[in-house]
C-alpha cells in the first residue's frame, strides 16, 4: 500500500479512463437506455481519499431518510449536474454543499468510467485527495454521518460478496456488490461498484 503515491494513482486513473464508456458491469445500462426508454440523468460524485494512520482511506457519507433517492444508504458526496457544469464542478460543488469540503482543499487526481444506477443516473466518479483531519459541516437534511474505510480493508475479498438484486418495476435480477458492515455501516450498490472499479484501476484486486 505504501507504493500508492498520488502520482501513481493519478497515472493509473489517466490510463484507465475511457471517455463515453459506462463501467457498470451489472447490465443495467442497457436496460435503462434501451428497454425503459427513460433518459439518463447526468450526475457526479467525489471519491475523497485521505491519508491517515500511514495508509489510504476512502471517505463516505450516510444519507438521511429525507433525500429523494437512496435514503439511508452509504454513498459518496455528489448529485445531479446543473446546466453548464462539468462533472468535476458538479462533484466539487456537491461535496461542499453536503459536507462542507471546500473546493480549494481538494486535489482531483482523475476520474473513473461512468456508472449507471438503477435510479437512472449516469454517474461520473471523480477521485480527489483531501486534507485530514478536517472540520466538516454536514447538510443535515441530506447527510447524517461522514466516515472513512481503509483501502486495505476494502480490497480484501472476504469483506464483500456479490448477490442478485431485482430493482422495483423490473423482472430481471442484476448482480450487486455488498460489503460486510464496517464501523456500523454497509457499503453496497452503486457506491460499492465504484469502489470496486477504483480498486481494479489501482490493481488491488
Amino acid at each position: 500500500m505504501n507504493l500508492l503515491t498520488e502520482n501513481y494513482i493519478a497515472q493509473r486513473l489517466k490510463e484507465a479512463f475511457q471517455p463515453g464508456v459506462v463501467a457498470s458491469t451489472d447490465g443495467y445500462a442497457a436496460l435503462a437506455t434501451s428497454q425503459s426508454g427513460q433518459q439518463l440523468i447526468c450526475a457526479a460524485v467525489l471519491m475523497p481519499l485521505v491519508w491517515k494512520e500511514d495508509e489510504w482511506y476512502l471517505l463516505f457519507t450516510r444519507r438521511t431518510q429525507n433525500v429523494e433517492n437512496h435514503k439511508g444508504q452509504v454513498s459518496f458526496p455528489g448529485g445531479a449536474c446543473e446546466t453548464g457544469e462539468s462533472v468535476e464542478q458538479t462533484a466539487l460543488r456537491e461535496a461542499e454543499e453536503e459536507i462542507g469540503l471546500q473546493q480549494g482543499d481538494v486535489r482531483i487526481l482523475g476520474r473513473l468510467n461512468d456508472v449507471v444506477t438503477i435510479t437512472h443516473y449516469r454517474v461520473a466518479p471523480l477521485v480527489g485527495v483531501m486534507p485530514w483531519p478536517y472540520e466538516f459541516y454536514l447538510a443535515k437534511i441530506e447527510v447524517s454521518r461522514v466516515f472513512t474505510i481503509p483501502l486495505q480493508w476494502l480490497m480484501q475479498r472476504e469483506n464483500w460478496a456479490e448477490h442478485n438484486f431485482t430493482p422495483e418495476g423490473t423482472q430481471r435480477a442484476f448482480p450487486v456488490i455488498s460489503y460486510h458492515p464496517y464501523d456500523g455501516e454497509i457499503l453496497w450498490g452503486a457506491s460499492a461498484r465504484m469502489t470496486q472499479n477504483f480498486l481494479a484501476v489501482l490493481r488491488l484486486q
